[in-house]
């Protein structure tokens, strides 16, 4: 009887493991379905894509589309198609198994209308990691106001926000508008990939022939850890889904003078500066106490970017649930921590190239962390903005 009951654990075990794993269905696997089909039928085909475009297999998107469809040319954003090339450098345009690839973060950001000619219809699958300020929702409003100019139709195959459906922080503020923020999303935006694409059709005019493949068994109440799908590094710095959680938490502080591991095996999982001492920070943070989060004091030396070959100390960042933190209000908070423990020593990055402003505040959307705002009513803001966001998008929303 117990090597029965046991067995009918292992069994049990085994299913559920199997309907997690199973859960959610992403857009670019229901190519093979009739109505993808009919989509698709006597049309040449682009791909914007990049290394994150993969079914649970982890087969890549181009060879999926290639096996359904006529494809022409694939499109990449920052960063490349393999995911290889450094943040903010050039991305050349290239050839990938006979096919063109165009680079949309090189000479141009927007596809031209030499590249469209070659193509009917434009197909999206890329990951978004669910931060305003990844470029990769600016680099799709691009090509959708392009293919729109061009009568070119737009079919989003349609990834899971690896932040689920939450909405926190400032939303953008109009002064601040640039590639890595183009429209007035909060910062942890809630949207996926086609529902952001409904949203700036039609509240930005954009008057794109727009159809979404849309996921099946995704819930807003999801973060990726939750779908059962594997996950791709999106970017060279986000290798994992933790890693994409963390950046919400890191990102913007990443545009001061604190190092955020950045040039350590865990990019944004730290917060630190030379100047600062670990066991005093992490002190101060633990005074806040705070719910769901812990802090271990940590130095490091970074292998490159900012304060590399020094020591820098300060913490590892813990989300003990990361269902119920606020990512946003959570950086703000360590933010004004070290402003306090370290008085006059953070620094906010001018954004250079000519350029007038602050990094942070491009990033943020706002100057609110850098003049150390007074907490409480800037997230009362906050809280106000993304309610009425919810109100706006709801139209546009595809799950639950």
């Amino acid at each position: 009887m117990k090597k029965l009951l046991i067995l009918l654990s292992c069994l049990l075990m085994l299913v559920t493991a199997n309907i997690c794993s199973a859960q959610v269905t992403l857009g670019v696997e229901r190519l093979g379905e009739p109505q993808v089909q009919r989509m698709l039928a006597h049309k040449r085909v682009g791909l914007f894509t990049n290394q994150s475009g993969v079914d649970r297999r982890l087969t890549s998107s181009v060879e999926l589309v290639r096996a359904q469809a006529d494809l022409q040319a694939i499109f990449v954003p920052e960063h490349g198609l393999f995911g290889a090339v450094a943040a903010g450098d050039e991305v050349k345009g290239h050839e990938y198994a006979g096919i063109p690839v165009f680079s949309l973060y090189g000479d141009t950001r927007r596809p031209t209308q030499e590249m469209l000619s070659k193509i009917d219809a434009m197909l999206v699958d890329i990951q978004d990691v669910g931060i305003r300020h990844y470029t990769y929702f600016s680099s799709l409003a691009y090509i959708m106001e392009e293919c729109a100019k061009y009568q070119k139709e737009v079919i989003i195959l349609d990834r899971p926000n690896p932040l689920g459906g939450v909405m926190e922080g400032p939303v953008l503020k109009p002064e601040y508008a640039t590639f890595i923020g183009l429209y007035p999303l909060p910062l942890r935006h809630g949207l996926t990939i086609g529902e952001f694409a409904r949203y700036i059709n039609k509240t930005q005019q954009l008057n794109c022939w727009l159809q979404v493949v849309p996921l099946k068994g995704w819930r807003r109440s999801m973060l990726w850890q939750d779908t059962g799908l594997p996950w791709t590094l999106t970017s060279p710095l986000i290798p994992t889904a933790e890693t994409a959680v963390l950046y919400g938490v890191t990102g913007v502080l990443g545009d001061s003078n604190l190092s955020v591991g950045v040039g350590t095996a865990k990019p944004f999982f730290f917060v630190g500066a030379p100047f600062a001492d670990a066991q005093q920070v992490k002190a101060a943070l633990d005074a806040l106490a705070l719910p769901n989060v812990a802090f271990r004091a940590a130095s490091f030396t970074p292998r490159y970017g900012d304060y590399t070959g020094e020591l820098v100390q300060g913490v590892e960042i813990y989300l003990l649930d990361a269902h119920k933190v606020n990512l946003a209000e959570l950086q703000y908070k360590i933010y004004l921590a070290m402003d306090k423990l370290y008085p006059g020593k953070l620094k906010a990055q001018e954004r250079g190239y000519g350029a007038e402003g602050y990094k942070t505040d491009i990033a943020l959307g706002e100057s609110s962390l850098r003049e150390c705002a007074d907490e409480a009513k800037t997230f009362a803001r906050w809280r106000t903005e993304c309610a009425a966001f919810a109100k706006e998008v709801q139209p546009y929303l595809l799950y639950k």
